[in-house]
């Protein structure tokens, strides 16, 4: 996976030594940390883009976020598309997960999923929510879901 900054910038190391980098310049600092992963898709035409994102929040001093675009061809129902994101930001947080460990750093997995059942997304809560929490992650929806609902909304559009 290619992963840059909002800047456009790449990560010149793999994402977790990135992120562990960031984790220890940020609290060296002497910042407190919280770690937002989320996953937000688009469709145009034959193709879904989607836009996975790791926002770091610095108590009372803004963030910033590492991106990853990743482009696909297969034809997804809106659950379906609703889960893979879900899948998608499940993975970077397991793959980051012993570092939030580690550093004692918070971390909330972000579903762009609405809880109001008169959105189609909605048809995916149930199931979006207990894979969160099976795999023991702290879980937000909209319009609580801000990483995924903005920051990853943005790194596609």
């Amino acid at each position: 996976m290619l992963w840059r900054k909002f800047s456009g910038e790449l990560l010149r190391v793999p994402v977790k030594k990135a992120v562990e980098d960031a984790i220890i310049h940020e609290t060296n600092a002497g910042y407190k940390l919280k770690v937002c992963i989320g996953t937000d898709s688009q469709v145009h035409g034959t193709e879904t883009e989607f836009a996975t994102v790791i926002v770091f929040l610095r108590e009372k001093h803004g963030g910033f976020m590492f991106i990853n675009n990743d482009k696909t061809h297969h034809p997804y129902s809106i659950k379906e598309r609703m889960l893979v994101e879900v899948a998608r930001s499940i993975e970077v947080a397991y793959e980051l997960c012993d570092l939030f460990n580690k550093y004692d750093v918070d971390m909330e997995v972000h579903a762009d999923i609405n809880t109001n059942p008169h959105f189609k997304s909605n048809e995916a809560l149930r199931e979006a929510m207990g894979y969160i929490l099976g795999m023991g992650f702290a879980f937000k929806a909209k319009p609580e879901a801000f990483a995924s609902s903005c920051c990853a909304d943005k790194a596609i559009n």
